[in-house]
């Protein structure tokens, strides 16, 4: 089994290729060029199209997958809003495919070459409507390469759209990756032209005429759609835990932010989504048992709002913006967060020993 220096972007590539990726549109954008410029060098099985713009990218690879290629695309944040509405009509006419996106720093223009996390709201909510996204966010080369294989097995397993997100930390970092052969899904559906499907982004019943009056049909759809969605994403059930038995304080992170917190393991528990949405349900159980609950976020906060309507409990935010992760500036917030609620208990006590008089 062959090992190779590869970097972040190199390693999707690499997995790509091994999980049967057959159609490639992209448009080249920073931090996620790599992607396509690998891509371009020669692999014979995979056709690649340089786009005019993300738009066309999107549905460049909704059309290849019905014809029955597995597809990919490879944008950053400003690509990835432009491929929104897109995402939504793949959702509602079930179409498998894989969207990479290697985070920057925004909004607009941003930064385009300091990593970011702010597009973690986006993948779950970008498009209009409801929908149930699987979203995968590794914190290595060797995950994004493993988890490459996951995306385009959970892409064919739902019949959905998977986001695979990266940053340009992460997806510029040169790590040694084990090529390890992963088990792949197959493609199962007949592609566009053979059977009876009808492909509509229109409500309807399962791959049947379009009923747009009867709001009964469209409960039943989108209620289809979560279970599916729900049903595969817990077969990717991905996170990492490492408890810390003194520890009253869950420290949660997440993709490049997450590899500063291994830092702090001495101090605090640990937890790492590495499948972000659906959101892991250990979550819950395992945040009930701590006082305290930090999240870092390379944003202001659009996962931590997400884990508090799941845990029931407030969790502190600890936002890193700008593309820096700085190991004393992570430090001197988290002393602080322990100094105010050591001052917040000290309060309470005397509060409380005040009433008692």
């Amino acid at each position: 089994m062959s090992k190779l220096l590869l970097q972040g972007n190199q390693a999707i590539v690499a997995a790509a290729e091994r999980a049967g990726l057959g159609f490639f549109a992209g448009y080249p954008i920073t931090p996620a060029s790599e992607i396509l410029l690998e891509l371009i060098g020669g692999r014979k099985r995979i056709k690649v199209l340089q786009m005019e713009d993300e738009i066309a990218s999107i549905n460049a690879i909704i059309g290849a997958s019905l014809a029955g290629r597995k597809a990919m695309t490879a944008t950053s944040g400003p690509g990835f809003s432009l491929m929104q509405e897109s995402i939504g009509l793949a959702h509602m006419m079930e179409v498998p495919l894989v969207i990479v996106d290697v985070q920057r720093v925004g909004p607009s223009t941003g930064m385009p070459t300091f990593p970011a996390q702010g597009d973690v709201m986006q993948t779950k909510f970008g498009s209009h409507g409801d929908y149930c996204p699987i979203v995968f966010y590794p914190n290595s080369v060797e995950e994004l390469y493993r988890h490459t294989f996951s995306a385009f097995n959970a892409a064919e397993e739902s019949s959905s759209p998977v986001i695979l997100l990266s940053d340009s930390y992460i997806g510029h970092l040169y790590e040694t990756v084990e090529l390890k052969k992963y088990e792949v899904v197959e493609r199962s559906k007949l592609p566009l032209g053979l059977g009876k499907r009808h492909f509509t982004g229109l409500t309807h019943r399962s791959h049947a005429r379009p009923i747009t009056s009867d709001p009964d049909v469209h409960r039943e759809l989108i209620e289809r759609y979560k279970k599916k969605c729900d049903d595969v994403a817990e077969k990717y059930n991905l996170y990492e835990y490492i408890k810390n038995d003194s520890a009253d304080t869950l420290l949660v992170s997440y993709g490049a932010l997450s590899r500063a917190a291994y830092n702090f393991k001495d101090e605090y528990s640990l937890f790492r989504p590495i499948r972000m949405f659906p959101i892991i349900k250990d979550l819950h159980k395992i945040a009930n048992k701590y006082k305290t609950i930090i999240i870092m976020e390379m944003n202001l906060g659009q996962y931590r709002n997400q884990m508090e309507s799941v845990i029931h409990k407030h969790v502190e935010l600890i936002p890193l913006l700008g593309g820096r992760i700085d190991l004393k500036e992570i430090a001197d917030k988290l002393a602080a967060i322990k100094k105010k609620k050591k001052k917040t208990q000290t309060s309470k006590k005397s509060k409380a020993v005040t009433a008692a008089r």
